[in-house]
């Protein structure tokens, strides 16, 4: 994966109109289909208790709506937010392995370790931005700069470019 330069303003405006626009699909669908599993299966009697037919419906409204999201995830309206969806699936790949990164690159001197982190506080930074969680980045520039120091005390060249899932599955 490759960290792309992207609109914060366009991502904001996009993410939102997505968000509502599932809401809304998901209420109408939940509303439509819980009324008529009500309409075609609950008994006429005054005790009955809908509540199955309901959470069917809602069970199904939220199958649908995540059927629709994917089938257009690859649309253009969609491309920054699916992107950072992305973006946030390699940080939390990262993470999981994070503390053997950390021991691999700064023990080993290994550099595919070295190259997942030059990304990983890179892609955090830019996510960082992206959402407005500024309060972290003080730490994240602590972090980039032990990163930066460190490569520059072993006159190595790493490149975040270099960065594949593929060396985070062989950490």
């Amino acid at each position: 994966m490759q960290l792309k330069d992207i609109d914060k303003k366009r991502y904001r405006q996009h993410l939102n109109k997505i968000i509502v626009a599932f809401i809304v699909l998901f209420l109408i669908l939940a509303l439509v289909f819980g009324q008529t599993f009500i309409a075609l299966f609950a008994s006429e009697s005054a005790n009955s208790d809908n509540f199955w037919f309901n959470f069917s419906g809602v069970i199904l409204a939220l199958v649908t709506s995540l059927s629709i999201i994917n089938k257009y995830k690859t649309h253009s309206f969609m491309t920054e937010v699916l992107y950072v969806w992305q973006l946030k699936q390699q940080i939390n790949f990262i993470y999981r392995k994070l503390k053997t990164v950390k021991t691999q690159a700064f023990t080993d001197n290994d550099i595919n370790a070295l190259i997942i982190l030059s990304f990983y506080y890179k892609a955090c930074r830019q996510l960082y931005l992206l959402d407005d969680n500024t309060i972290t980045l003080s730490s994240l520039t602590r972090e980039e700069n032990t990163l930066l120091e460190f490569i520059q005390a072993h006159h190595l060249t790493i490149n975040s470019d270099d960065y594949s899932p593929q060396l985070i599955k062989n950490v």
